[in-house]
């Protein structure tokens, strides 16, 4: 049966997703090999971009569209199509052109700039790049919220985690905060009577690439249709016929650049597997940026700090190094999981680690609703690093509020999806344990498969085609439950 308004904005969409690759390459190159003389260029080419997409996300004719598409003869998947179409359509007109391309322009001049002002430790300089970043970021909260009903910090989190409230959050948040610090210290305890044995350096760079390309091929990635280069912050980024994917070496330890890159593969196989028939639809995306995070803490989390995964390792490090006792299976698996509360959120362990979402989201929803200014950060960051890890932080802004990409990048709503990803993960992992009930012996013999099927099956094959809460139902029986994580963190750690 004919669907002209659905057709059309499909084409228009279509067009959207290519358009979207090119910047999406862009915006890669300039995180990772962009020479420091062309970002003004490069700022202002990006910014034309967004007001191009923007332009055509908001064109008066797609509203018509929409309407009319409602009424014809759909099929399941074009529906849930539809849906996120609406989705895209209601947010984009919720905001001008102008307010894209300053933006555009501003996050450009802060993220580059933050490049070299955080391993300067220059705060005050940073702030003057950062407050036209939040101001526009205060303007979009504010008209998107006058669109949608939420709150300001709502209505920037719902663009990453849709459905997801701070009122959800606070609770989550909360409910961690008051079992999390015990835990931590038995964890610490515990592992005290039994200490791993360091590696020894050094640790050359390109060995290190060597075995992040070697473990990236053992969990599942594809070179064909992606690659791993190096930037100041890892990310991956692309699309799904060619996934970006990003670490940072240091000569020092392998560690970081190694569990940093296992991390990012699994944002990749997420989106290398995505549904190829409907690409270029919104709802061939993935769900949310929670879900995604899920993939990636799968990847990190419970399948990297799994014994099993550590056997993995061993050898490839061996072959990469050179034989060290701290390379036998079973300290490698000590060193991956030991619990040491640290500065750096992504050097973080997995019990440690939900202390510094909490900080970032603790600071960034007052910053947007407009309770605190950012000349507050320092104080606040301070203060709570100390009571949530017990760690001195003053003074030192290049570890502390300076070492995210994400708020100089305009990313603000985000950080919450961390920890809730890191849930979702706990609550895959249950899911396919009862599906699978040898899945440890079968990580234990090397076979991910288990895993990997699953994940495909239940996570990445179904992109947008349900809502968050429905697709997390349909995967594990139930809607989000962070009872899983803390069960999970408790049978690694205390069990």
């Amino acid at each position: 049966m004919k669907t002209p308004a659905y057709d059309s904005l499909a084409s228009t969409y279509t067009r959207l997703y290519r358009l979207g690759h090119l910047q999406s390459i862009a915006g890669w190159d300039q995180a990772s090999n962009m020479p420091p003389k062309g970002n003004e260029a490069r700022s202002a080419a990006m910014a034309e971009m967004a007001a191009l997409l923007h332009r055509m996300r908001t064109d008066p004719t797609l509203g018509e569209f929409l309407a009319r598409a409602g009424q014809e003869p759909l099929d399941e998947a074009q529906r849930a199509n539809l849906r996120e179409i609406g989705r895209d359509w209601r947010r984009a007109t919720a905001l001008p052109e102008d307010l894209v391309q300053r933006r555009e322009l501003a996050t450009s001049r802060c993220e580059h700039a933050w490049r070299t002002q955080r391993p300067a430790n220059d705060w005050p300089g940073f702030l003057q790049n950062f407050k036209p970043v939040l101001a526009i970021a205060r303007e979009q909260a504010a008209l998107l919220a006058g669109r949608s009903g939420l709150s300001r910090y709502d209505a920037l989190m719902d663009h990453f985690e849709p459905g997801m409230t701070s009122a959800r959050v606070d609770q989550i948040f909360g409910d961690v905060r008051g079992w999390l610090p015990g835990l931590i210290r038995q964890v610490r305890e515990r592992q005290a009577l039994n200490p791993a044995i360091d590696p020894v350096g050094p640790f050359p760079v390109e060995r290190q690439r060597w075995l992040c390309e070697q473990v990236m091929r053992v969990l599942g990635f594809d070179f064909e249709a992606g690659r791993l280069d190096v930037s100041a912050h890892p990310f991956c980024g692309g699309v799904p016929e060619d996934v970006r994917m990003t670490t940072r070496f240091a000569a020092d330890g392998f560690l970081g650049s190694l569990m940093g890159t296992v991390h990012e593969t699994g944002h990749g196989r997420y989106e290398q597997n995505l549904p190829r028939e409907l690409l270029g639809q919104p709802v061939a995306e993935p769900r949310s940026m929670a879900l995604h995070e899920s993939q990636s803490l799968s990847f990190e989390m419970q399948l990297g700090g799994h014994p099993g995964f550590a056997a993995l390792l061993s050898p490839l490090l061996d072959q990469a190094f050179g034989a060290q006792p701290a390379f036998a299976p079973d300290n490698l698996h000590r060193l991956i999981i030991r619990v040491k509360p640290g500065l750096i959120r992504v050097d973080a362990d997995e019990v440690t680690y939900p202390a510094h979402i909490i900080l970032r989201y603790e600071i960034e929803r007052p910053l947007i609703e407009g309770e605190i200014e950012p000349e507050d950060i320092p104080a606040l960051w301070d203060a709570g690093m100390m009571e949530l890890l017990g760690l001195d932080t003053r003074g030192n802004f290049t570890d502390g509020p300076l070492q995210d990409v994400h708020w100089p990048a305009g990313l603000l709503g985000y950080f919450p999806c961390y920890s809730l990803g890191a849930m979702y993960a706990a609550q895959w992992f249950a899911a396919i344990r009862r599906q699978t009930p040898d899945l440890d012996a079968r990580i234990g013999a090397g076979d991910l498969a288990p895993a990997f099927a699953w994940l495909k099956d239940n996570i990445w094959t179904q992109a947008s085609r349900w809502t968050t809460d429905e697709l997390a139902v349909r995967a594990s029986g139930e809607t989000l439950n962070p009872a899983f994580f803390r069960a999970h963190l408790e049978r690694r750690y205390l069990g």
